[in-house]
């Protein structure tokens, strides 16, 4: 495999999951990794997203939400759904792309009780830096 490994994160919204890991695998991955992130329906980066983020000393704020069109045309490597929305419609990219799928509950269905969506994105980014920690070892080691 040549490097920087190519990966594309995507779910329905580019609000919340697929934006924490882009910024996790940049963060984690080093010059080793390109990371981005799409939605099939994207819209604005969650705040909530932006706040559990900075708690790891991760900046978010200039993220932006961006419709998977925009990437329809470039080579990745991996092509990572943080969804079963964003799996079960993701379009054929060129190339020869692995596709994975991680699924992830969607931390910004939580709604109301401001401590209980906290609670939610918090355990939602732990996954996702979880997962991420043990993929990058695998690839890391092939």
């Amino acid at each position: 495999m040549n490097y920087p490994i190519r990966v594309l994160f995507l779910c329905t919204g580019n609000t919340a999951r697929s934006q924490m890991a882009e910024a996790l695998l940049r963060s984690f991955g080093g010059d080793d990794f390109e990371a981005y992130s799409a939605g099939t329906e994207p819209k604005d980066v969650h705040p909530m997203s932006i706040q559990v983020m900075k708690e790891i000393d991760i900046d978010i704020c200039q993220q932006k939400s961006k419709h998977l069109d925009k990437f329809i045309n470039q080579p990745f490597d991996f092509i990572i759904t943080v969804c079963d929305r964003a799996r079960d419609n993701c379009p054929t990219f060129p190339g020869d792309s692995e596709f994975i799928h991680w699924g992830f509950d969607d931390p910004a269905v939580v709604v109301g009780n401001e401590q209980l969506q906290r609670q939610m994105f918090l355990r939602v980014r732990n996954e996702i830096s979880e997962r991420i920690r043990l993929w990058l070892t695998v690839q890391r080691k092939s």
